[in-house]
């Protein structure tokens, strides 16, 4: 993997470019003149559902609900009511 490194105002001009860079699986790091960088990186369409606020605290509370033991076993009969044959 190659890796371009450009100012942020030649990222600005010219974001297709260094968009579609980033597609064909090239790093490219935007340098600003305070001293910051950042990569940009391609997410998936799974990872765009993940970022939804209200999906992401849903999870929250089931993960917590799962670390304090509450939890109900979803019996194979269970299943069959809920989902059917």
């Amino acid at each position: 993997m190659s890796t371009t490194i450009v100012l942020s105002r030649e990222f600005r001009d010219n974001q297709k470019k260094y968009f579609d860079l980033i597609d064909n699986n090239e790093e490219v790091i935007i340098k600003r003149r305070n001293g910051k960088a950042y990569t940009i990186v391609p997410i998936t369409a799974t990872e765009v559902y993940f970022l939804d606020p209200q999906i992401k605290a849903r999870l929250e509370r089931s993960i917590a609900q799962a670390k304090a033991g509450e939890v109900k076993e979803l019996t194979l009969k269970r299943q069959i009511e809920l989902l059917g044959e």
